[in-house]
């Protein structure tokens, strides 16, 4: 063989293990943006049921104004929130799930609030807004593991050896994690007055 041909022959499969771990890279960050469009997509999706829940609630005259301004005000604060996920940080992250629980807080606090409204708890467009929204909740949480999912992948292609130098080189950095609300490890406390 002669010995120009070696220098090439090593150049060649460089070249071709570059391109194979940027392809990979890329592929893994273009899943992460698809599966963060999800995310969006169902906490969208609980938006825009709680305008039509506070709605119906509304049809109950002595109901309690400041529950139902605290679940639109968390709303309006949660919707402003946006995240870009190709250059999506843990401080960015941790906003957008802040805004988020408010939401969650407020609806739950307008849901016990509920429990004293016999008529409205009857109310077969509540009941169904209820459901809606509890099946919108699975959807998120759902949306937020597959998040996780597809950060671990791609946070295990940018940390191993030698897609890592890849990434270096390419700007790709670790992407972060859906967390739990802290205190969520403890069961909530439950009193019927």
């Amino acid at each position: 063989m002669k010995k120009w041909l070696i220098p090439i022959i090593v150049v060649i499969v460089a070249g071709f293990a570059l391109m194979t771990s940027y392809n990979g890279l890329v592929k893994a960050e273009e899943e992460i943006d698809s599966v963060w469009a999800n995310v969006e997509s169902s906490y969208q999706r609980r938006a825009d049921l709680i305008p039509n829940l506070v709605n119906t609630v509304k049809g109950q005259a002595d109901f309690e104004q400041e529950t139902l301004t605290k679940v639109i005000e968390a709303r309006s604060k949660a919707t402003q929130v946006k995240i870009d996920p190709t250059n999506i940080t843990e401080e960015q992250l941790t906003k957008f799930q802040q805004s988020q629980n408010e939401v969650g807080s407020a609806l739950s606090r307008l849901l016990v609030t509920v429990e004293q409204y016999p008529a409205l708890k009857a109310n077969e467009g509540f009941m169904n807004l209820q459901v809606q929204l509890e099946g919108t909740e699975n959807r998120i949480n759902v949306a937020r593991n597959r998040f996780n999912d597809a950060a671990k992948i791609y946070n295990q292609k940018v940390r191993q050896f030698p897609t890592k130098l890849v990434a270096m080189i390419f700007g790709f950095k670790e992407k972060p994690y859906f967390k739990s609300v802290e205190g969520s490890q403890n069961a909530p406390t439950v009193s019927f007055n």
